[in-house]
This record gives C-alpha cells, structure tokens and sequence, in this order.
C-alpha cells in the first residue's frame, strides 16, 4: 500500500514500532552466502564455544538489514532513503534470539541544495526479547515537501 508522506508531515519525537523476527540458523547460513561472510564466529560452533560469548553470533550486516526491514510498513513515493550514520553494534544477537525495530523522528532538515526536499533523521533501535539494545543508527531520509 502506498501512502503520501511529506516532509511537513514529519513530527520530531514521534515513535512507531516495527515487527520482530526469530533469527534461525538458516538466517546465518543464507547471509553468510549472500555476503561471502563465512567468519568462524558466526557459523563454527566448535570455534565459538571458546569466544566470550560461547555460542555463534549474528552478522552485524544482517542484523541491520532485517532490522530495517522490519520497521518498513506502507510505501511512501515521497520519501526514498539518503543514507545511514552512527551505526553501532551494542549487544550480539544469537540463533533463537527474537529482534525488533522501532523508529523514533530525531530531526528535520531543509535541504541546502534542493528548496523541494527535506531531510528527516530516524533514530533506529533493535532490540532482542529482553529489550535489550542490540543495534543503533540514523537513518537518513529525503522527502519531497508539500506544495514546492
């Protein structure tokens, strides 16, 4: 379903909340495919018994996709992504771990170098089951104002 956004319609502070996701092992094998990724802490469980954290631990690069995936809802044609910033991995995500996303408006800009368009600044939190904070970004998105 599409739906109209503008940039006017932003309002800092405003929080919505995603879906959530139970990450498998196929999840690790399929990105580590998809990716070229075949780091021992993310597939070997031998290898990853004698790490800090004793089990195998997710990609950051997956987390942060699905993560992002889960807080899309309705498409919005006045809206398309211009970046990402301040990206941390806080806390491992582990096979059976259940992660969900949500988005809070942080700031609104104008655009200096086109008058039609304005920058909004979502602040993404992932999560596991505990609400514990696993990723942290900016997404940056650029967004056609109303009546330009």
């Amino acid at each position: 379903m599409t739906k109209d956004i503008f940039y006017e319609d932003f309002e800092i502070g405003h929080v919505r909340e995603g879906g959530s996701r139970t990450m498998t092992e196929t999840d690790f094998v399929i990105h580590a495919g998809h990716t070229g990724d075949f780091y021992p802490h993310h597939l070997d469980v031998e290898f990853c018994k004698t790490t800090e954290f004793g089990q195998r631990i997710a990609h950051g690069t997956m987390i942060f996709s699905i993560g992002m995936g889960l807080q899309c809802g309705d498409i919005n044609p006045r809206a398309f992504t211009y970046g990402y910033d301040r990206m941390r991995f806080i806390k491992p995500v582990f096979i059976g771990d259940t992660i969900n996303t949500v988005v809070k408006i942080k700031d609104k800009k104008d655009n200096p170098k086109n008058p039609t368009r304005g920058f909004v600044t979502e602040q993404i939190e992932v999560t596991n089951q505990k609400g514990e904070l696993t990723l942290v970004c900016e997404h940056i998105i650029s967004v056609e104002k109303r009546n330009q």
